[in-house]
């Protein structure tokens, strides 16, 4: 047996498809927001700062090292340059001075060496401190941009879940209202060929948005106004108001 519903019913199918649509755009927007594509194109930048930052960091630790390895030489050599010259001073055998003043040049010319050495070491870690600054604040830049779009993404999609729950409460007040075998129908029509429910207008279909043929248009022209109908094209239940542009309905019996 064919299915029936009244005209106003038949209506309401098309704020019901008004809704599926829209539920379907905002599924869309929510999971294509700019700001997502944006942060897309940053995250890159965000993890080339970030690996070399630690690159320079682990720069800037080896050169510590290195500076407290030589400062620690230095250190030695001050130290047996203080105590040969302490044994010098008190010594009175030739043979020792000789032997102790010998040692002293030696130990000075390292010493010089050393603090050369320790010289360029604190040049070269000042260098990489000032790199590992300008990349931290770089860093701390674009972080700080992306907390920001973050925050632009997370309220566009908040307001954009407001709206889907509302369209949902919506719509589903519409099919509460409806024959159960008219949104079942509905429903499995928009699963199978993406619309629910077509509005014809001036023998168009806004479904598939094509005209239907005179022979086409005859046959629903000769249904009953509470007849469910089946668009040709889109398949979608096809509903018929004043501006589907046909000649007087058939009454209902």
């Amino acid at each position: 047996m064919a299915l029936k519903a009244s005209p106003t019913h038949q209506a309401l199918l098309l704020e019901l498809q008004s809704l599926d649509t829209k539920l379907q755009q905002l599924a869309h927007r929510v999971n294509h927001l700019p700001e997502t594509a944006i942060l897309a194109a940053i995250s890159g930048d965000s993890e080339r700062l970030r690996l070399r930052r630690a690159a320079e960091s682990g720069a800037v630790e080896d050169a510590q090292t290195e500076l407290a390895r030589v400062e620690s030489d230095v250190t030695v050599v001050a130290a047996r340059i203080a105590r040969d010259t302490d044994r010098l001073q008190s010594s009175s055998s030739v043979k020792d001075v000789a032997g102790l003043e010998s040692e002293l040049a030696g130990l000075t010319r390292r010493r010089d060496e050393l603090e050369e050495i320790e010289l360029a070491v604190m040049e070269k870690l000042e260098v990489l401190e000032q790199t590992v600054s300008i990349t931290t604040a770089e860093l701390t830049e674009i972080l700080a941009r992306v907390q920001g779009i973050e925050a632009d993404r997370d309220a566009a999609a908040a307001a954009i879940t407001l709206e889907r729950s509302n369209a949902v409460v919506c719509r589903a007040d519409i099919a509460g209202g409806l024959p159960e075998d008219l949104v079942a129908l509905y429903d499995r029509q928009r699963l199978r060929y993406g619309f629910g429910a077509s509005h014809l207008r001036g023998g168009v279909s806004s479904a598939s948005g094509v005209k239907l043929l005179e022979n086409e248009l005859e046959i629903i022209r000769a249904a009953a106004a509470d007849d469910v109908l089946i668009c040709p094209d889109s398949q979608a239940i096809l509903v018929r108001t004043k501006e589907s542009g046909l000649f007087v309905q058939k009454p209902a019996d």
